[in-house]
């Protein structure tokens, strides 16, 4: 039995909603034995105040609270949420409702949260970045090129103080930043405080030999507590990053950190690990853009977009518009993806990282500009003359790209370039 007097009581096609009501944007794919209409219409009562039956208890108030689903063009359904039915700030208690049990429910075959419009009046209840693009910036000294990062290899496996050397090598070399891998904590082989108490003394070696700032991406994800205590040493031995796993983490955790890095004056650099489980079925789960406009809200101020190009799946439109909503100042309503002003929110840093090289570097600059972190990993320990030359190999190929020069012609006075360039080649397919 449908039950269908009820749940079309959520979809009203003449429905206007208000500038403070939140919208959804979904592509809903009914059930064999449903409509669109009739699906949209269990998915706004799911997802506000309804339930699978009829209610007695349902008030004036209730119904002034009910979810309408008010637009359809083909699969793709908008569905306004008055802002009464979500806590201000409560990351958590806003996905619990706009993508909670929507999607086990059996009048969906497939369900995708596609994006979202976020009012001014839910927007303000956020700090957002702390530091962002221009914040990071002015920490690291480092203006009119993309900021380099790179991931001692392999991801697990170093001890403490090789992993050290290596920060020492590559930030000698011309990278900016180190960064933890996303399953690196604190393992028997490499403890947590003796990792950051030794790379931070190689850090401050490099700066002194380089005359260039130089940092660490600190990964502290775990409990909540453990979170603090972890940012707590990172701000003693004195860094200016740390690393959260966001969605392994938590929103809650997240948000939580927020306040303990602001009273601590250190940056977020967030890591997407565990994002693809519900956001690479393009017809089922949360999108990436959603992950991001909730990370910018949440108030991290790096985050990782993807590369076009590289080791994992990472569609050209989906990177150029994650970029823009999370780097934009207004972002405007186009076909598939919801409008949003983001008013005080500043931008974030968006992190390109996953199979990156030397020889890629140029087109994918080309593709998302200067304003980016290059995250190498492989691309700068898999040199052939080791850590170091990586890192320089990178940096001349940012160099190449900001002076117009060809990489076949740098590499003619960068012998780091020439080897890593042999070693992978040179792509310019986007």
């Amino acid at each position: 039995m449908k039950h269908i007097d009820w749940y079309l009581d959520f979809v009203d096609r003449n429905y206007r909603p208000s500038d403070d009501e939140l919208i959804a944007l979904y592509r809903i794919e009914p059930a064999l034995e449903y409509t669109v209409e009739e699906a949209a219409g269990r998915v706004a009562s799911e997802s506000s105040v309804g339930t699978w039956t009829t209610l007695t208890t349902v008030t004036d108030n209730v119904r002034r609270l009910m979810a309408k689903a008010y637009e359809f063009n083909g699969k793709y359904v908008k569905i306004a949420y008055k802002p009464d039915l979500f806590e201000p700030g409560n990351i958590p208690q806003i996905l619990s409702s706009i993508a909670g049990n929507i999607f086990g429910m059996k009048a969906v075959q497939h369900l995708r949260l596609l994006d979202v419009r976020w009012p001014k009046s839910m927007i303000s209840s956020f700090k957002g970045p702390q530091f962002g693009m221009e914040g990071v910036r002015h920490i690291l000294k480092v203006k009119d090129r993309p900021i380099l990062a790179t991931v001692p290899k392999p991801k697990l496996g170093l001890t403490a103080e090789e992993h050290a050397k290596v920060g020492y090598d590559v930030w000698i070399g011309g990278i900016d930043l180190l960064k933890d891998d996303e399953n690196l904590t604190d393992m028997k082989f490499n403890r947590f405080e003796e990792r950051i108490k030794l790379c931070f003394k190689y850090r401050d070696v490099a700066e002194k030999e380089t005359g260039e700032r130089k940092s660490y991406l600190v990964n502290i994800t775990g409990p909540c507590k453990e979170m603090e205590r972890r940012a707590r040493l990172v701000k003693e031995y004195g860094g200016e990053f740390i690393m959260i796993d966001i969605l392994t983490a938590g929103w809650g955790a997240l948000q939580s950190m927020r306040e303990v890095c602001e009273d601590l004056g250190l940056a977020i650099h967030a890591h997407r690990a565990f994002h693809s489980a519900f956001t690479r079925n393009p017809y089922h789960g949360v999108s990436m853009i959603v992950v991001g406009e909730l990370a910018r809200l949440a108030g991290v101020d790096q985050l990782h977009i993807g590369t076009v190009v590289g080791k994992l799946d990472t569609p050209k439109e989906e990177v150029l518009t994650l970029k823009e909503k999370i780097t934009s100042k207004v972002f405007k309503e186009r076909p598939g993806y919801l409008g949003t002003d983001w008013a005080h929110i500043k931008p974030l840093v968006p992190v390109s990282s996953g199979g990156l090289h030397p020889g890629l570097i140029p087109a994918l600059l080309k593709l998302v500009g200067i304003d980016i972190a290059l995250q190498v990993g492989g691309g700068v320990l898999g040199h052939p003359s080791g850590p170091r030359a990586g890192a320089k190999a990178v940096r001349d190929a940012v160099y190449a790209y900001l002076n117009g020069i060809s990489l076949e012609e740098y590499a003619e006075k960068s012998r780091e370039l020439k080897e890593a360039l042999d070693k992978w080649g040179i792509h310019t397919y986007i």
